[in-house]
């Protein structure tokens, strides 16, 4: 299983959460400062396919990358299922996002 929406995201630039942690993780990354149109286009993908606390758990892949390894190599139910709308959401982003 390859990094594909991990690697989406890199290149474009998962309770009370706020719906924007996607965009703001993506303006704060190294390749997201000042694509302010590139991130809303993202966090729009997000919210099509991560619930509020998914895009949570997302948000922190930007500045943890270690972290998406862990939960893509976890044996737990729950995070073989968030992985799957994971990579759902770096198909999406990346069919809308294109530039």
């Amino acid at each position: 299983m390859r990094l594909l929406s991990l690697s989406v995201v890199g290149v474009l630039m998962a309770g009370a959460v706020s719906a924007d942690d996607i965009r703001r993780a993506c303006l704060k990354s190294e390749r997201g400062m000042g694509q302010h149109v590139l991130c809303r286009c993202i966090q729009d993908a997000a919210d099509k396919t991560l619930s509020n606390r998914e895009q949570s758990t997302a948000a922190r892949f930007f500045r943890d990358p270690d972290a998406a390894q862990r939960v893509r190599r976890s044996d737990r139910r729950g995070d073989e299922k968030f992985w799957e709308r994971y990579e759902r959401f770096g198909q999406v982003a990346a069919r809308a996002c294109r530039r």
